[in-house]
């Protein structure tokens, strides 16, 4: 046995205050993107809003929030991370105080942006924040516990903002975010210590504005791939822009004395498969409770309230593994828990693949559902426990940033991927009717053809998935650490 000294005690509480304010940002976060999600038809009838203002009240959020989070998890690692994390608080929460008052949707579009500032000042330090403050043989149950919280949001966000919407008004969607984002910033205030800054250095400007205008450019390129094609001006423009920039910011970051993104820190064999482990992970992920609510909707002839209801096995399993997983790895190694969330992600998704047809009975596709969601849970724990534990102190944020910001892109990729493949095996007229869920009305042959698209999109997810599989096993740790100790000698 272990003999556990007072101070490993003292240390072990303060840790479990820190993940209880980390997990509230992150639920915050979730809560507030999930409710807007459901609510935002009740914000278009509001301001009349057109299909292309419609479209950056959700982008807007999403662009900023992906292209901020590396250059938030730097500027941390210089000024102090207990300092830019609570300020992201207090911004958020004045951003969603100002929004409820919005006199136009653009004004609402700008409030948007302000958002997503301070969830990118929150979400780039969150994880560091808990792995600086846990004890390294126990880092795996805080981070269980924090990426349970994002079943929560899962699982109450939508019902919250649905019964927001129709009982208060839109402006509450934004206004509830007050009172718990005071209580978030009061109690991180209370608990959190101040932790050493590293020693003052230029920012890298040049490398920062590259950074942002090129993901800018790719993540604006990707949304709009799915709703107006590949061969969209905005979509060439786009990925054009991006595939320019890129080479200039690899030289740029070369030649930085400080770059945003120090390469050599993902030139390792872990964080370079670990990342792409993620990012399939995300890609898989993201669109799975979107294709399945409109499975049942348009295929079967559920209402939107039962199609959430349907879906909640996905949440569940992410909530009920994630905890789990967090205790497995004080004695299992995060990298064979990464490879086994991974599979089970990809056995989920098989399952669904298999059994796409209107008449299959629930419980079947319920438990694809449930094992999905329980690999996503032990996946992001044990893959973001493998990623932070293998890196040196000074750089947490900016890998923390990095990590974040490939999970972001995979969810947009996702939903543009997924919904243009599963649209595909109907002609345009038909596709209103998906997305309204209406389909099933019209005839066994327009369903019929869907549930090949169906079929499709849950291949793609299943392919996706499988080579995460690939990638979570190829990120061994031992030689990733090794590598990372030579770049730092």
């Amino acid at each position: 046995m272990v003999a556990v000294t007072p101070q490993d005690d003292s240390r072990l509480r303060y840790a479990w205050r820190v993940c209880s304010v980390t997990s509230l940002g992150l639920v915050l976060i979730g809560i507030a993107g999930s409710t807007l999600n459901v609510a935002l038809p009740t914000v278009v009838r509001h301001f009349h809003a057109g299909p292309l203002e419609s479209g950056w009240i959700l982008l807007a959020f999403l662009l900023v929030n992906t292209a901020s989070l590396v250059f938030f998890g730097r500027v941390a690692d210089l000024l102090g991370r207990r300092e830019v994390y609570l300020s992201g608080f207090a911004l958020f929460t004045l951003a969603s105080l100002l929004a409820g008052f919005s006199p136009d949707v653009w004004f609402l579009v700008g409030m948007r942006v302000l958002q997503a500032i301070g969830a990118a000042m929150i979400l780039a330090n969150g994880t560091v924040i808990i792995t600086d403050a846990f004890p390294p043989e126990r880092l795996s149950q805080g981070m269980g516990v924090y990426m349970a919280t994002l079943s929560v949001a899962q699982l109450a966000g939508p019902t919250l903002g649905g019964l927001i919407a129709k009982a208060a008004g839109w402006q509450w969607i934004f206004w509830v975010n007050v009172p718990a984002g005071l209580i978030a910033l009061g109690w991180g205030a209370l608990i959190l210590r101040k932790m050493p800054r590293r020693p003052r250095e230029p920012v890298d400007a040049l490398g920062n504005v590259l950074l942002f205008a090129a993901l800018s450019a790719l993540l604006l390129a990707l949304s709009e791939a799915g709703s107006r094609g590949l061969s969209s001006p905005v979509v060439l423009t786009g990925a054009a822009v991006f595939a320019l920039l890129l080479p200039a910011i690899v030289l740029a970051e070369r030649r930085s004395a400080n770059p945003v993104l120090d390469m050599r820190l993902f030139g390792g064999r872990l964080l370079a498969c670990a990342n792409l482990a993620s990012f399939c992970n995300a890609l898989a992920r993201s669109a799975l409770i979107l294709v399945v609510a409109l499975y049942f909707q348009a295929a079967r002839g559920l209402d939107a309230f039962e199609a959430g209801l349907s879906v909640l096995p996905v949440p569940a399993g992410i909530g009920l593994a994630s905890p789990i997983v967090g205790m497995l790895g004080r004695s299992v190694s995060p990298y064979v828990l990464s490879i086994g969330g991974a599979m089970l992600s990809a056995a989920g998704l098989g399952t669904l693949m298999l059994t796409a047809d209107p008449g299959t009975p629930y419980w079947v596709i319920g438990i694809g559902l449930f094992v999905a969601g329980c690999g996503s849970g032990t996946f992001l724990t044990s893959n973001t426990t493998q990623v932070m534990r293998s890196l040196p102190q000074e750089s947490l944020g900016v890998v923390n940033g990095f990590r974040v910001m490939v999970m972001n892109i995979g969810v947009v990729l996702s939903v543009g991927v997924s919904l243009s493949v599963l649209t595909s095996s109907v002609g345009p007229a038909l596709r209103v009717q998906v997305y309204a869920g209406t389909l099933s009305e019209l005839s066994p042959v327009a369903v019929g053809q869907l549930m090949d698209g169906f079929q499709h999109a849950y291949a793609v997810l299943f392919a996706v998935a499988l080579a995460g599989t690939l990638m979570a096993a190829l990120a061994r740790p031992q030689r990733a650490v090794a590598s990372l100790d030579s770049t730092s000698r």
